[in-house]
């Protein structure tokens, strides 16, 4: 005798249309409520931290970007731990554990603020990188049951999350201060880092409870593809993403897109103090803020309509024209809030446009190594441009920082351009002979066939 039973999906239960769209929408909901906690973490305590690290080295240090950076270089590192952990047990099983370190990242961090004490504070920072490490995995998860022309989007909603908890972080900035002050006797910039571990504990609780079932686990068992595939090594799995056309662009598009904005978006505040303007730092901040997350609707929307090649050659023209403007900005504060609205839209595009292109250019068992070894690189490098804009900016001057960046934006403009002509030529022979996946379709395309 023989009965059919319901039971959840798992890795060995193929999805209907119905069933894939419904766990879609219920997945993003939860990676949207963790995004936003999260990113107002990050917002509140990353806001503070250059501060901290003045009052251990005094107001003059050159260092003011180490804080930024080291959390930044925690986030390279463990994104590609987090995302091991997500090849072996799942998305959800990396979120938590992420977002978990993050806030004991937060307590360490809180205790060497209050006793001012460097090596302790710089160690609670790099664990803290766990929480963005584990924001930016999270828009690949929303791709784990998107269907292939939807990746953009499905990407985007999750990025325009982080908008709210962008906007709630600083605000919390004060009010975290007052109560930390008062109500315990600890030092101004304690209070942030605390409540920053608070919210990254809510975000984990959030993941614990209610991601599931596993998105990565069900879509692997709808592709047949094991979930505990042994982890390929970092250098393996590079060499293999950038011997394809579309993989090394995808590559480019993120690294140039981070490292742009953050060099020039993490000196801008200390240009406009020199020149007397330090009192609409905020403003452009927000602009800036706005650029970054506000669109990502539409941006996803152009990735998938116009193609991944489309919006990360918009995303670099866009970044040109920004880091042009903030270098012949001199001392006219108000060309900075269209320069640092567009750096934040230019950065936009091509972090969709090649985030979506490296999930399409990769086979489905190699994909979480893939997406760990490029933020591993995307936030290394970011790291690296905001620990040396301040050295760069105090050496020769932010027109120069500013100007450096427009020469990297326009490599990366002239790369996807000459990509765009290479799958444009080679659109006819496309149509009309099958690919083996090793280049990319016409470039309205936005899904690629392997």
């Amino acid at each position: 005798m023989s009965a059919t039973v319901a039971h959840p999906p798992t890795t060995a239960d193929p999805l209907d249309p119905t069933q894939r769209a419904a766990l879609q929408r219920r997945t993003e909901r939860v990676l949207a409520g963790g995004q936003v906690v999260g990113a107002a973490a990050l917002a509140s305590a990353v806001t503070v931290g250059a501060f901290v690290i003045q009052g251990i080295l005094g107001q003059e240090t050159p260092w003011v970007g180490l804080a930024t950076a080291t959390v930044t270089t925690g986030t390279g590192f463990m994104s590609q731990f987090l995302s091991g952990v997500m090849q072996r047990r799942g998305r959800r099983r990396g979120l938590e554990l992420g977002y978990g370190l993050a806030a004991v990242g937060g307590l360490i961090g809180a205790l060497g603020a209050e006793w001012n004490v460097l090596p302790l504070f710089l160690a609670g920072l790099f664990l803290f990188g766990n929480g963005q490490a584990a924001n930016l995995l999270a828009r690949y998860a929303a791709t784990d049951l998107a269907a292939p022309d939807e990746r953009g989007r499905a990407m985007s909603r999750i990025v325009f999350a982080s908008s709210f908890g962008a906007v709630l972080g600083p605000v919390m900035i004060g009010p975290a201060e007052h109560a930390g002050r008062e109500w315990f006797g600890l030092g101004d910039y304690t209070g942030p880092w605390l409540v920053s571990s608070l919210f990254f504990t809510l975000a984990m609780v959030n993941t614990t409870l209610r991601l599931r079932p596993d998105p990565l686990l069900v879509s692997g068992g709808a592709r047949g593809t094991p979930s505990g595939a042994r982890r390929p090594p970092l250098a393996a799995v590079l060499r293999a993403t950038w011997r394809r056309r579309q993989g090394r662009l995808a590559l480019v598009a993120m690294i140039v897109s981070q490292a742009t904005m953050v060099a020039v978006m993490a000196m801008t505040p200390v240009h406009l103090k020199l020149h007397g303007h330090e009192g609409v730092s905020p403003f452009v901040v927000s602009i800036h803020v706005a650029g970054m997350y506000a669109f990502s609707p539409l941006v996803g929307r152009f990735s998938d309509r116009r193609g991944r090649l489309a919006a990360i050659r918009l995303g670099a023209a866009l970044l040109v024209g920004a880091t042009l403007v903030a270098a012949l900005s001199g001392d006219i504060e108000q060309l900075l809030f269209p320069s640092l609205w567009l750096l934040g839209l230019g950065w936009n595009f091509g972090l969709i446009g090649g985030s979506s292109l490296l999930v399409d250019a990769t086979p489905t068992d190699e994909r979480v190594a893939v997406q760990g070894s490029a933020d591993l690189l995307m936030s290394l490098s970011g790291g690296l441009a905001g620990f040396s804009a301040g050295f760069i900016h105090r050496a020769v001057g932010f027109h120069v920082l500013s100007t450096v960046a427009t020469l990297a934006a326009g490599l990366l403009l002239v790369l996807a351009s000459d990509t765009v002509r290479r799958v444009a030529t080679r659109a006819p022979r496309a149509a009309s002979s099958p690919t083996d996946g090793t280049d990319l379709d016409a470039v309205p395309t936005p899904v690629i066939a392997r």
